[in-house]
Parts: structure tokens; C-alpha cells; sequence
């Protein structure tokens, strides 16, 4: 890797090296911090995941959350749980077939949403001001590449 970027006048391999070390343990913190307001002492960051996979719209059967979170019916069901437990989260039976539960945000789940977008409004808000619009074009692509890279794990 230091091969390709050679001929660069810094350390481009260490610079973005350390730059996307301290970014993904700063973001795990400092979202934590954010989420974890003094009404949301309750939540974690896998808690807030879920949260935000459920969403304010329709209810969502608990297969569709967990393809979208990329784990397991199982895994989900523990996570839900705590959810319910701490008022969070509300499950119904279907109507139609009563063995699909539906999931859906409680009034305090969807506060914790609305609160947690609002985080995101203010991050976004804050990266892409002073960026030109062409800046703002190579960030996304950039970010959209270091993205796929970690999906194609």
C-alpha cells in the first residue's frame, strides 16, 4: 500500500492512517456520548442501531430489521428484548398470520430517534460547511468507497 502512495510530498499512508484510527474510535464515542443524554442514560450504540433500523414509519416484521442490521433473527431477538423492557420499543402480532410480530417505536423510542437525527443533522451540517460543492462530490465518493471496502468484509 505505501507503494502506491509514494511520490506524495507527506506521509500520505500514515496521515490517513492515523486520521481513520482515531475517526472510528472517536465516532463510537462520541455518538455514545451524544445518544446518552440525561433522559437516554439507558441506551448504547448497538441499542441505537436497532432503534434507528426500526425507524418512525411503518412497523417492520423482525426479518426485515435484522437483514437491514446484517445479523441474525436471534441476535435481534436479545437486542429487542432490552428494548421492550426498557420501553423503547412495542411488538404486535399480525393480524393475518399472528406467528409475524411486528415492531414498531414507542412515544420514547421514537424521542430517542428524533433526538439521535438530530446528532446526524448537526454532524453532517458541521463536515460539509466551508466545502465547495466539488469538495463536497469527492468526500461522498471517497467515503462512499471506504464504504463499500468495508462491506465487501
Amino acid at each position: 500500500m505505501r507503494e502506491v502512495l509514494k511520490g506524495t510530498n507527506v506521509d500520505t499512508y500514515g496521515t490517513l492512517n492515523e486520521v481513520l484510527v482515531r475517526l472510528f474510535r472517536d465516532i463510537v464515542d462520541i455518538e455514545q456520548r451524544a445518544v446518552t443524554a440525561q433522559e437516554f442514560v439507558d441506551i448504547t450504540n448497538n441499542d441505537m442501531h436497532v432503534i434507528e433500523a426500526i425507524g418512525i414509519g411503518e412497523p417492520k416484521n423482525m426479518s426485515a430489521i435484522a437483514r437491514e442490521l446484517s445479523v441474525t433473527v436471534g441476535t435481534l431477538t436479545i437486542a429487542m428484548n432490552s428494548l421492550v423492557k426498557k420501553g423503547y420499543v412495542t411488538r404486535q402480532r399480525g393480524n393475518e398470520d399472528r406467528r409475524v410480530v411486528y415492531i414498531s417505536l414507542s412515544e420514547k423510542g421514537k424521542t430517542v430517534y428524533e433526538h439521535h437525527a438530530q446528532f446526524h443533522q448537526e454532524m453532517i451540517a458541521r463536515i460539509v460547511e466551508g466545502l465547495s460543492e466539488s469538495e463536497i462530490e469527492v468526500l461522498i465518493g471517497a467515503l462512499n468507497k471506504l464504504n463499500g471496502w468495508f462491506r465487501s468484509f
